[in-house]
């Protein structure tokens, strides 16, 4: 007779990721600042988190309409200097790709 183990372990944790699924279903808004974690922008930039890279791009951003003001070509100039990313569209989407993963517990 073979004998399986683990598989209430397996059931549970499938269980799981299917509820975290469900809660995901539909639209979100996330806040940048849970999108640009500390362990996402040190990953991807020279940066120890998203304060230090908005600090960092010679843009005087102290509120939404600030950032909301930068020309995008001049954002997308300055992410490809200090990322990985070639633009911000790119940085942000692999951002919510994290905050996914994340958000289903993998």
């Amino acid at each position: 007779m073979l004998k399986v183990t683990g598989l209430d372990a397996l059931t549970k944790r499938l269980n799981t990721l299917a509820d975290n699924a469900k809660k995901l279903d539909g639209t979100h808004s996330v806040a940048l600042n849970e999108l640009l974690t500390p362990a996402f922008v040190a990953k991807h930039t020279r940066f120890a988190n998203a304060d230090e890279l908005f600090d960092g791009s010679g843009f005087d951003i102290k509120t939404t309409e600030d950032f909301k003001a930068i020309p995008d070509d001049k954002w997308d100039e300055y992410i490809r200097s200090v990322s990985s990313f070639p633009d911000w569209a790119s940085m942000q989407a692999e951002a919510g790709k994290a905050w996914v993963t994340k958000q289903l517990g993998l």
